[in-house]
């Protein structure tokens, strides 16, 4: 017998640092997970990117036991880290609060590539340059 989906969480950890603290312990406690189990397990598959937030999608089934798949971190999150800054600006239409080069908005195009509605770098660029723009960081050649 095939085992039965019972939930999907999804939540947002720094990578190699997940503990059953919360986010995660509210998020899974409920649902009868064995925490410990999955914050070894996500700390040894994220270790290499060392505290950058990335998402995590658990599907839990019916037995209890789990499965969780490890997305790229958001576009937000790797634009603050190219652009040096601490958070997007207050206002994005007259504020800028620093500035990426297109050669860093492609880098991060091919790493959310495979997370992006489409498969075409010059767009999934454009989607990059987009989140820059909302957040209130230029684009520069």
């Amino acid at each position: 017998m095939a085992k039965q989906v019972t939930a999907q969480v999804k939540v947002q950890i720094p990578a190699g640092q997940a503990t059953p603290a919360p986010p995660v312990g509210t998020a899974l406690g409920p649902h009868g997970v064995n925490i410990g189990q999955f914050v070894q397990g996500f700390n040894e598959k994220t270790r290499e990117l060392n505290g950058t937030i990335v998402p995590v999608i658990i599907t839990i089934f019916n037995d209890r036991s789990f499965e969780f798949e490890v997305k790229s971190p958001p576009a937000a999150v790797l634009l603050k880290q190219y652009a040096q800054v601490a958070k997007g600006a207050g206002n994005p239409r007259t504020d800028r609060v620093g500035s990426v080069t297109k050669d860093q908005v492609l880098e991060i195009a091919r790493t959310k590539m495979a997370d992006l509605n489409t498969k075409n770098e010059g767009q999934a660029c454009r989607i990059i340059e987009g989140t820059a723009r909302s957040m209130g960081i230029e684009v520069t050649s």
